[in-house]
């Protein structure tokens, strides 16, 4: 048997060093060729970092939140064959590295070495009902949120939950392990009824930094300015219903967003101030004539922006058809780098729960939000008489040294006007 010193390869775009998000693997597990080690997180995007040959995984370097210069040993793994060897950082990859798998070059193999059988494989075996003993006093249980969080919707105290991974963090894989052996014990199970002490603590790292290093960096630099509108969209809500009742089997269901996509469409040529980016560092703002609207999506993994790419060569079903696509690309990790950036302006929603009002943050460099709320019927007064109408509230941000504010109302006015008279938004 040899060692095998695995590298963090060169993953494109100038990219120095990456984040480690989460350990695929831990010390002692059997891999297979091509098998996930490690994601990772650039300032693009996340990586899934596979191994480049089979074989158990003897090292481990590095923790969750650390950052590793490309070219750095991350894993150790023993192969069959003799002599150490090392992974030189591999080359920049020729097609563009995706969320989901990153392309690799893979250096010849020191050795022949066949994938392990399916026995061979480390696979956590059902056990008879056994006793379960929780983690001493003050010692916290080391997991990532999503691992957290899965506990959570399973009824699981994390605390009883013996962890695999690097200094003893629980995993995916100990959660199914902790659920096959049937814990005889019921203090495993949250009971709402039970005295709950104690505070979990856990390290802001990956994703969930980008975002709030991202948010932070927005208030602090973007003198935001917010102003909201209230919308009766009725008759916009009318035509959503009729034409979802009448769409093709291969048509998208309408939600709201595409017919603001369409307003949008309609009126940033009227109010190119809204459209674009400002380098404040070099003092130059970017108005592009092309409309690459973001759309704000929550994921599993934390807000992610996938963005409309030329958004003005769409119609209502292109629309609805190209957000869905995103949306699902988004919450599933596969988005590209190029569909997560170049946006010019931003539409942000939080569906049913929308609330009456938000302030939405700014998605920087750009110098505009436009925030949906949720739609409500309410009575209002029509003509001197009270009548009952479905009405819906536009909260919306804009970087002040780069929009006035008189010209975010007028813009912000112009969308009411085309959600008013939904006609409008399909006459050129």
């Amino acid at each position: 048997m040899s060692k095998f010193t695995f590298k963090l390869p060169d993953i494109g775009e100038g990219i120095t060093e990456a984040e480690i998000a989460t350990w695929r693997v831990a010390v002692g597990d059997t891999v297979k060729e091509d098998q996930p080690l490690v994601d990772v997180l650039t300032e693009k995007a996340a990586v899934e970092i596979p191994s480049p040959f089979a074989g158990k995984v003897l090292e481990l370097k590095g923790s969750p939140g650390d950052f590793v210069p490309v070219g750095s040993v991350m894993v150790v793994l023993e192969v069959a064959g003799e002599g150490a060897v090392e992974e030189p950082a591999a080359a920049a990859p020729a097609a563009p590295v995706q969320p989901a798998a990153v392309a690799k070059e893979k250096p010849a193999k020191p050795v022949a070495t066949p994938a392990p059988t399916a026995a061979a494989v480390v696979q956590p075996a059902p056990s008879a009902p056994v006793p379960l003993v929780p983690r001493s006093e003050g010692e916290k249980p080391l997991a990532t949120p999503a691992v957290r969080q899965r506990a959570r919707d399973l009824g699981i105290q994390l605390s009883y939950v013996p962890g695999s991974g690097p200094a003893g963090h629980i995993t995916h894989a100990d959660l199914d392990a902790f659920i096959a052996r049937k814990p005889v014990s019921g203090a495993a199970v949250s009971n709402a009824r039970q005295k709950r002490e104690g505070v979990e603590q856990f390290k802001v790292i990956g994703l969930r930094r980008k975002i709030a290093e991202a948010m932070q960096r927005s208030k602090q630099r973007i003198p935001h300015f917010a102003y909201v509108e209230e919308v009766d969209v009725t008759e916009l809500e009318a035509l959503r219903t009729h034409l979802n009742n009448n769409r093709k089997p291969d048509q998208t269901k309408l939600t709201l967003l595409p017919f603001l996509v369409l307003a949008l469409v309609r009126a940033v040529p009227d109010h190119p101030e809204v459209n674009g980016t400002f380098d404040d560092e070099a003092g130059i703002v970017h108005h592009p004539s092309a409309l690459h609207i973001g759309i704000a999506a929550q994921t599993p993994n934390g807000l992610v922006v996938p963005v409309i790419r030329h958004a003005e060569t769409l119609d209502l079903w292109q629309a609805a058809a190209e957000i869905k696509r995103l949306a699902e690309a988004a919450r599933s990790g596969k988005a590209s780098r190029e569909e997560l950036s170049g946006s010019s302006i931003t539409i942000s929603s939080l569906g049913p729960m929308g609330g009456i009002v938000s302030t939405p943050v700014i998605n920087a460099p750009e110098v505009a939000i436009v925030g949906v709320n949720k739609m409500v019927e309410r009575p209002m007064v029509r003509n001197g008489q009270i009548v009952t109408r479905m009405m819906m509230n536009l909260s919306s941000s804009f970087d002040h040294r780069i929009v006035d504010g008189w010209n975010a109302a007028e813009f912000i006015q112009h969308i009411k006007r085309l959600f008013e008279n939904p006609a409008t938004l399909f006459i050129d």
